[in-house]
Parts: structure tokens; sequence; C-alpha cells
């Protein structure tokens, strides 16, 4: 007889900590929401996590997959991990019915048929799908003859080559000349920054000009600071840039990033890195935010990026800082740490010096944020240190962990509300069963937090 209530094997973070059992829709949604797709990140291989992701597809029911990629897209304001998700559906047959649906909604950049098909084919050249074709078509009716020229590179497989394949219908006559002109390779070179500074010009007047006539996107805004400092572009015109810059598809760690190269700045960059909570409604009542400053979260979201997994958590605790009403900010590794509540871009340095980045004993943390004053903790990690903190006795009405969740013990359960921000792509996590759970580093975290307490899902 077979027997019944047989425990599961423990299964443990890459600390040693023991996890939590999820199901696939969970697994597949700690991989994804924040994935640089192929990266490399502390612990995992990005080919790892690619895989992982291919084989949790055909496990999740279609729509959940659908709504994760949407979600990963608009959201999560990612462009890849996406794209892999919607090829994974459309390999199985029960997904595929929502595949051409799927793949409209996740494409918004010119660049990116392009890209879906190198993943496509990644493995081989194969057909294209009904539905694959179907959304691809669809896609390319969003771009106009800028956005088009702008992405019209060479690669292994040219725009044009996509708009052949998928057997794209116009929606007017204009659109049907741009498309004749992208076919014969007739498009009028975009008036972009990289187009402007690689004929020749000089460089102040260049980005003088792109600034004046407001033709550089917010990427490209961030990223050239410093350029536009060195050529000597007047300062009063970049700030006017920044402060009229279009948001919406800038995750926060970025403006860390760019701060880092024009501090003087960083006035400007704080405020259109907040602009994103304008509109958004305070979270009343005492929040404890706890900043996981480990060494692993040290590690870069992609291969020759400046920017860490600490970053993103910075962005994300920047982000809440402003919209929380009472708010207490302590960090985590070797001890806990409290952090003067400061704002913006101070808050950040604040985190990042607290302490040094090493383990990451989260049980222990999370039961030293509760504990009474004087509360000596055993660590329970190696070498066993004191984990010794001037507590009160919190007792907030919401505690919000930023973390890697690779931590080296378990977790405690929350008293009252407790919230997990995953902002790594591990496979196995604690921070499940009375925390509520969310992965991901964009500003969509704040709004998740707002609509769980208002009884939303």
């Amino acid at each position: 007889m077979a027997k019944l209530n047989v425990p599961r094997a423990p299964i443990r973070t890459h600390e040693g900590g023991i996890a939590k059992h999820i199901n696939a829709e969970q697994q597949l949604r700690r991989s994804v929401m924040a994935c640089m797709l192929w990266e490399k990140s502390f612990y995992e291989d990005g080919v790892d996590v690619a895989e992982r992701i291919q084989e949790l597809v055909p496990k999740v029911a279609p729509d959940k997959v659908a709504a994760m990629a949407i979600e990963a897209r608009e959201k999560m304001k990612l462009r890849h991990v996406p794209l892999l998700l919607v090829r994974e559906m459309a390999r199985h047959k029960s997904h595929r019915h929502l595949v051409g649906e799927t793949l409209f909604r996740v494409i918004q950049r010119a660049d990116e048929p392009a890209e879906f098909l190198s993943i496509y084919w990644k493995d081989g050249r194969q057909p294209l799908s009904a539905q694959v074709k179907k959304g691809l078509a669809r896609a390319f009716q969003k771009f106009n003859a800028y956005q088009l020229a702008k992405y019209n590179r060479d690669g292994a497989v040219k725009l044009r080559d996509a708009l052949f394949l998928c057997h794209a219908k116009p929606k007017d006559v204009e659109q049907e000349a741009v498309w004749k002109k992208l076919v014969d390779g007739t498009l009028e070179s975009p008036d972009t920054w990289e187009v402007s500074l690689s004929s020749g010009a000089n460089k102040k007047a260049a980005w003088t000009r792109l600034l004046s006539e407001n033709r550089l996107g917010a990427l490209a805004l961030l990223r050239n600071l410093r350029n536009m400092d060195k050529a000597g572009v007047d300062k009063q015109l970049v700030r006017s840039a920044l402060m009229n810059m279009k948001v919406g598809r800038v995750l926060p760690f970025r403006f860390i990033s760019a701060a880092r190269h024009a501090p003087q700045l960083e006035p400007e960059l704080e405020a259109a890195m907040l602009m994103c909570l304008s509109t958004h409604e305070p979270i009343p009542g005492h929040t404890v935010l706890l900043l996981d400053v480990s060494g692993s979260m040290e590690s870069k979201v992609s291969t020759g990026s400046e920017i860490s997994r600490l970053d993103a958590g910075c962005g994300v605790a920047m982000l809440l800082r402003e919209v929380c009403e009472d708010v207490t900010v302590l960090t985590f590794s070797e001890k806990l740490v409290a952090v003067p509540a400061r704002r913006g871009f101070a808050l950040r340095d604040a985190i990042v010096n607290s302490q040094e980045h090493r383990g990451t004993p989260l049980w222990t943390a999370v039961k030293a944020v509760y504990a009474k004053r004087g509360a000596s903790l055993d660590c329970s990690f190696g070498w066993r240190t004191p984990y010794y903190y001037e507590g009160q006795g919190l007792r907030p009405d919401r505690l919000i962990v930023i973390t890697d969740e690779q931590s080296c013990n378990s977790v405690l359960d929350p008293i009252g509300r407790g919230y997990m921000i995953n902002v790594a792509t591990y496979k196995n996590g604690v921070g499940y069963g009375p925390w509520v759970h969310i992965d991901g580093w964009s500003e969509a975290v704040v709004d998740y937090i707002r609509e769980y307490e208002k009884g939303g899902e």
C-alpha cells in the first residue's frame, strides 16, 4: 500500500537555509520577474535560469503564462524574458492559442520583432506558427517610419525579413509607403543621437540640438549625462530635459546608475525617479523596511553592467520611503543596523554603507526586528557570532523585506503583515507561507502592496 502524507524532502537556498516548496506558477514568477535573460548571477548561470523557465512554461496554465509575460513587459519593464515566455508558449499545443495576442502586447519596440525571431530560432531555424505570424503582423503596425529606421540594423535577423515572414498588412496607405521603404532599404536616416554624433558634428552642438528638440528618449538621456557634461552642454538645458522626461519605461535603478556618472544632477534625477509616484496614495501606518546587504546582493544584474541587485533593492526602498507614512529603515547582514530615514540617493548611500556585505541570516534579522532592547541572538550561521541590535520590540503595521532570499537559515513568520520582495531569480526562496511574496524591482511592487491591503489580489 502506498504511504500517504509522506513529507517532501527539504529544499535549500544557495546559502543553506531551508526553502519553501512552491507550485510551478510561483517558481516561474520568481524566475521571470527580475530576470535579465541569459545573464549570470551570483549563484546561478543565466542559461540555467532560462532552461528552468522553458521547463516550467508547460506546467503553468496558458492564461497565467500569458499574463505573466505581459506583466513582465508592462509592469516590470523587462524586454527579453517576456519574448522567451511567448516563444515557449508557441512550442506547446495547450498554450499556442494565446501566442498571437500575447506577442502583440509584449513587443513594444521596433527592434523586438527581430529579437523575438532570434530567440525563436535559437535552437535551429523552423517555420513560424500561424499565431506567431499573427502577433508579429499586428506588432509591426505599432511602429512609424522613425521607429523602424532607428532599429533597422544589420543582424542575424533583419526587420525586413521579419516583415516578409509574418505577411503583415499595413493599416493605411502611409504605412504601406513606409514599409516599402523598409523593404527597399530607402528609409531616411533617423535623427538619433547615434546618427548625429557619428556624422562628425560638433558634440556640444549636436547634444544641444537634440535636447532642445526633445529628440532623446529617457534611457538615452540617462546614459549620456557624462558625455553631455564632457561636451560642455548647458546644464540648465540638461536639467530641463530631466524634469520633462517620460519615465514610464525606466526602471528605478537606472537613475542610480545615472547619478554615479552625474552626481551634480542628483536633485533632478531624484525628482525624475519619483515622478512615477505622483498619483500614488500614501501607505498608512508604521512600515519597517528591512534591506538585505549581503555579499550576493552585490552581483550585477547583467554582464558589463555596474548595476547590482543591491542597487535594484535600493531603488525599491527609495520609492517605498516616499509613499509609506511612517518608516523605519534597517539593513541586515552580519548584524541589524538602523539607517537614518533619508530620502533619495542619500538613503541609497546610507543603506550601502551601513555595514559589511557578508552573510544572509534572514531568520535572525527578522527575530531581531521584533526583539526587545538589549536582546542578544545567536546568529546560527557558520561562526555563530551574537546578533545584536538596540531594538525597541518593534510591532509595525507591516514589515517589508527586500532581498534575494538566499538566507543561511529559514525565515521567521512575520508578526502582522509581512512582505518579501525578491529582486533575484534563484530557484529556491524562503519568503512564502504567511509572507506576501512579490517578485520584481520596478515601482509596480508599490502598487502590489497597496492593492493587497485594499483587499485586491
